[in-house]
Formats: C-alpha cells, sequence, structure tokens
C-alpha cells in the first residue's frame, strides 16, 4: 500500500511536470500567442476612444493629475456630464468608413470614472444626467457594423480611497500634505478593481481585447495580482487578446503568464519592428493620437494630416504592426470635426488601397529609398511615397516579378530595365525598373502623392 501510495505521488509529480513544461515551453507560448493575435494581425487599423468626464474641462484626460485637482475640485464634472448627442452608431459608422477593423474604449480611466454600470461604485455613467450604461450602447453598435471590440481598463485609480496617493508618481493628491497619512488597503483595493474588470468580461458579451493601462515602479507584475487577473479574463472570454502593459516582458524566451499578446508602443513606430530575444516577431500595435492629446481638448489644433495617417499605417503595416489611431469625443458625445475629416479622408485612402494593407506584413526585400513594402504570399506591394526623377528603380526584383499593376485602378505598369543601358556602374544586373504611364519615360507623375501603390505579382 504504502508503495502504491508513492507510485501514485511519483507519478502526479511526474504529469504535473510535464503539464507545467508544456504550458511554459517556448514554442507552445508563441503558438497559443500567434493563434490567439490571427485577426488581430489581419485587422492592422482600429480606432481608440478616450472620452470621460475630463471632455468637459477639455484639456485632456490628465487633466486632474496635472491640475492637482481634488475630488471636490473635480466633482462638478460628473455632475455637469450630459453627452446629449451622444451616438455610438454615427461613432462606429465612421469607423467603418474609415476602414477600421476594431475598436477600443475607455471603459474607465485614470480618474476612476466609469463609462458603465458597475456594481461596485457610485462613481459612473448612470449617475448622471446620461443615467444609462453608454459602454452597453457602443458595444451594440460597433458589434452591428461588423468590428471588433475592445476595453481600455485603467489598473490605477485616482477616485479609489484606496489606492494610494501621497508620495505617488502621477495622483493628483502625490504633494498634498493632507493626504500623507492617508490609510488605505491594497488588498481591498485589489478586489474592487478584479471584480470590475469580472464585470466587464461578463456584462457586455464577446469581447475581443482587454487593453490594460499601466503599470510602473512597484505597481506591475503580481503587485496588481496579475496572473489571476489575466486567468480570470481568459476563464470569462476565451479567446481575449490582452496587451503587455500589466508590467511583464514579451520579449522573453519565457514570458510572465501575464505579460500579454501584444506589444503596445505609444506614440512611437519601432524602426525594426519588436522581436523576442530569439529574434521571433511579436504581434504589436502602435497607439497615436490624431492631435496631441487622448481625450478631448478644445484648443488642440496640431491634427495630423491624412497622408500622415496613412503613411504611419503603411510603416506599422511594413514592419509586422498594428496603429490604433485615438479620437477624443467632447462633452456633449461629438468626435470634433477635424477628426471626422481626416478619417474619412485615410478611409478613402484604404478604400482603394486596402488590399496592401489588410492580410499583409513585411516583406522579404529590404525597405526601399522611394517608399515601403508590404507583402502578402507571392504578392508584393511597393508603396511610392516619393516622386522619382526618372524610372523607379526596384533593387534584387529582375526576373522575380511575373506581373505589375496600381492597386487604385488595375493598370499596367511597365517594367523594364534601365533606360539608358545596363552597363552602368550605379546599376546592378538584378535592379529592376517600373515606369508609370509611358515606357522609359524620364518623369513619373505619382497618381497619389500620399503613397501610389504598385501590386507585384512575384514568380512562384
Amino acid at each position: 500500500m504504502k508503495q502504491l501510495s508513492i507510485s501514485i505521488i511519483l507519478l502526479w509529480f511526474i504529469s504535473g511536470h510535464f503539464c507545467f513544461a508544456q504550458n511554459t515551453n517556448p514554442v507552445n507560448i508563441r503558438e497559443e500567442r500567434m493563434k490567439r493575435t490571427e485577426w488581430f494581425r489581419e485587422a492592422r487599423f482600429g480606432m481608440f476612444i478616450h472620452w470621460g468626464i475630463y471632455a468637459i474641462p477639455a484639456r485632456g484626460e490628465w487633466v486632474r493629475s496635472q491640475e492637482r485637482m481634488t475630488i471636490e475640485d473635480y466633482q462638478p464634472f460628473l455632475e455637469e456630464f450630459n453627452p446629449v448627442n451622444y451616438d455610438p452608431q454615427k461613432w462606429a459608422r465612421l469607423a467603418k468608413e474609415a476602414e477600421m477593423k476594431y475598436a477600443v474604449i475607455t471603459a474607465k480611466h485614470h480618474d476612476g470614472f466609469c463609462l458603465f454600470d458597475s456594481k461596485l461604485t457610485d462613481y459612473k455613467v448612470t449617475n448622471t444626467s446620461a443615467g444609462r450604461d453608454l459602454l452597453k450602447e457602443w458595444v451594440e453598435a460597433f458589434r452591428a457594423e461588423g468590428l471588433k471590440v475592445g476595453f481600455y481598463y485603467s489598473l490605477i485609480d485616482w477616485h479609489h480611497p484606496d489606492y494610494p496617493a501621497y508620495g505617488d508618481r502621477q495622483h493628483p493628491m502625490r504633494d498634498n500634505e493632507e493626504w500623507k497619512d492617508q490609510k488605505y488597503n491594497w488588498d481591498r483595493y485589489l478586489e474592487y478593481m478584479h471584480g470590475q474588470v469580472r464585470e466587464l468580461c461578463t456584462n457586455y458579451g464577446k469581447i475581443d481585447i482587454m487593453w490594460f493601462d499601466f503599470s510602473y515602479g512597484a505597481f506591475k507584475g503580481e503587485k496588481w495580482k496579475a496572473e489571476e487577473l489575466v486567468n480570470m479574463v481568459r476563464k470569462l472570454q476565451p479567446g481575449v487578446i490582452i496587451d503587455n502593459r500589466l508590467g511583464g516582458n514579451m520579449e522573453l524566451r519565457e514570458p510572465e503568464p501575464w505579460a500579454g499578446d501584444f506589444e503596445g508602443p505609444e506614440q512611437y513606430i519601432p524602426v525594426r519592428g519588436v522581436f523576442d530575444e530569439d529574434g521571433n516577431s511579436l504581434p504589436w500595435e502602435v497607439c497615436m493620437t490624431l492631435n496631441n492629446h487622448w481625450g478631448y481638448a478644445a484648443n488642440d489644433f496640431g491634427y495630423k494630416t491624412p497622408r500622415d495617417v496613412v503613411r504611419a499605417l503603411v510603416n506599422c503595416v511594413s514592419k509586422g504592426g498594428n496603429l490604433l489611431l485615438n479620437v477624443g469625443p467632447d462633452a456633449l458625445g461629438e468626435i470634433p470635426e477635424p477628426s471626422v475629416e481626416i478619417l474619412k479622408a485615410v478611409g478613402k485612402w484604404i478604400s482603394k488601397n486596402g488590399e496592401s494593407i489588410f492580410g499583409c506584413g513585411p516583406a522579404e526585400y529590404p525597405k526601399p529609398d522611394w517608399g515601403r513594402y508590404t507583402q502578402k504570399g507571392n504578392i508584393l506591394f511597393a508603396h511610392v511615397m516619393e516622386q522619382n526623377i526618372g524610372q523607379i528603380c526596384a533593387e534584387e526584383l529582375r526576373g522575380k516579378v511575373k506581373s505589375a499593376t496600381l492597386v487604385r485602378d488595375g493598370s499596367e505598369v511597365i517594367l523594364s530595365g534601365f533606360w539608358n543601358g545596363e552597363d552602368k556602374p550605379y546599376v546592378k544586373p538584378d535592379d529592376l525598373f517600373m515606369s508609370l504611364g509611358q515606357p522609359l519615360s524620364h518623369t513619373h507623375k505619382l497618381p497619389d502623392e500620399w503613397d501610389t501603390v504598385i501590386k507585384l505579382e512575384l514568380v512562384k
């Protein structure tokens, strides 16, 4: 009997160890991540929405922290919040017109205000003049347009009494002496935070993305009980993808269980893409503002042009990444007109050239000096962004291209050698030359100065 017990224990240990090894195998981790993010890596373009009571002071979503506002200072914005023009169907139609494939909205930002009807706080939209769950309406509207939906949820909370204030890095009361002796219960805060995430994962149907923000200093990883949090999210929302801001490191060979499914560079496009320490490409997404603020800022007119956005999107895709582009609706619930105009213009370009974006990724050929490449299978897309003098040179492609056409209208792009003979020291034998319009023409006016896309079918 004793031998049998020892055998059972040994078998249990070996089995458990084997399961652990299987779950932490770097190859398995990569495969699971790539499977979960398959749709995400096809989608490439999404809408970020920062919206809350900070739209009333209209100086950005960090206004309470930057201006050291007390809870009492900030309270009038809760009482005044009444977005009478809120129409999530209109927002969803705009995202659709911009050719976006998914959207992420701030269910709760750092100020602690909830756009959803949380049962765990009174600091929520149902206690404003709106009087209803605006997040629920948003989810229904965006799903109706066929877009994937995601929730941004701030791990930090400047309203909750159990979140550390005095001496914190960014809390509004970080240097207020009256808060120096604040008593807080961290476990109680974590129970609250985990409870709200549970509500978001339970009450709104299928959620495609959980976008946590953010970790800093000692507040990262298991300080949030991150493994428990991630396990809960994955149990309630099988297939959901999670960002990397719980404080783990996706680039490790064996990342922490809470490291996430995609990296999230902010306001910066990586020079070469994002890779783990073994050189494997990681899923990633740049989050980027349209002007200089995330939340509505009435006097911020520093908008990017549609060309800027198109080129940023192509830049991301050419390196294997996505672009999550932000809009900040105003206090009435309207997306600012400049944002609307930019997104519509970008959508018009994508409607003609989307084949070179969706489902595409890095090319097997180096970046050309006149633009960028994206690739899908044996189709190479040449994104020509600079007006050339003379023919367009595609290095290393001689004899490798079966046909070439403009994506925007299907018209022929002429392939040839160099117009002035090939016995030149600056022309390599494997250089291919492309001409728009007339054969051997010296001048090629680009049909689209933002980005003229040439579809190159490669020889298999």
